[in-house]
C-alpha cells in the first residue's frame, strides 16, 4: 500500500499556476507567430487588408441603412402626426404646447427615442404661433442629435415656416416666408 505524503501530493494552486502559465506562453507564442506571420507573408497581408475592407464596407452599408430607416421613421411620424390633427381651440393650443414640450424634456433626460421625443417638440411648433421664435429656443436647450432629428421633421413638412431661424442648413429654403 502506497502512503501519500504532503511532499508527494501536488497541491491545487501549483496546478493554476502552472495551468495559467501555459495558457499564458501559448498566447505569446501566438502573438509572436501572428506578428511574424503578417510582417513576412504578403499573402496573408492582403488576406488581412481584405478582411478590413470587407468590415469597413459592412459597417457603412449598416449606417446607411440605420441612416434610411431612420429617416423614414421621420416621414412616417410627421405623416401620422399631421394625420392626427393638432389642437386649434386657443385656450387649448397653450396647453396642449406645454404639455408637449415638458414631454419632449423629459423623453430627452431619460434618453428614449430621438425621434419620438422630436416628434413632440414638432407637436409643439406645429401649434406655436411664431415658429420661427420658437426654434430659436430649441437650438439653445434641445440636444444636438434630437434637434437634427426635429431639423428633419421640418424639412418634410412644407407648411411650417421657420424664416430667419438658424436650425438646419438647407431646412428652410425661403420659399414660405412670413409677412
Amino acid at each position: 500500500m502506497a502512503s501519500t505524503t504532503p511532499s508527494e501530493r501536488i497541491s491545487l494552486a501549483s496546478v493554476a499556476i502552472a495551468t495559467t502559465g501555459l495558457i499564458a506562453s501559448a498566447a505569446v507564442a501566438y502573438a509572436i507567430y501572428f506578428d511574424h506571420r503578417r510582417r513576412s507573408d504578403p499573402n496573408f497581408r492582403r488576406h488581412l487588408k481584405r478582411q478590413h475592407k470587407k468590415v469597413s464596407r459592412l459597417d457603412e452599408e449598416s449606417a446607411l441603412a440605420a441612416e434610411r430607416e431612420q429617416k423614414d421613421r421621420v416621414k412616417q411620424a410627421v405623416q401620422e402626426a399631421n394625420e392626427e390633427g393638432f389642437e386649434r381651440d386657443p385656450e387649448k393650443t397653450e396647453q396642449y404646447f406645454m404639455q408637449q414640450v415638458a414631454l419632449g424634456e423629459q423623453m430627452c433626460t431619460d434618453g428614449s427615442d430621438p425621434v419620438e421625443a422630436a416628434l413632440c417638440f414638432y407637436r409643439a411648433l406645429k401649434v406655436y404661433p411664431q415658429p420661427g421664435e420658437l426654434v430659436g429656443i430649441y437650438d439653445k436647450t434641445v440636444p444636438k442629435p434630437i434637434l437634427d432629428v426635429l431639423a428633419e421633421m421640418i424639412a418634410v413638412d412644407p407648411s411650417i415656416s421657420v424664416s430667419g431661424s438658424r436650425m438646419g442648413s438647407g431646412s428652410d429654403d425661403g420659399s414660405d416666408r412670413v409677412e
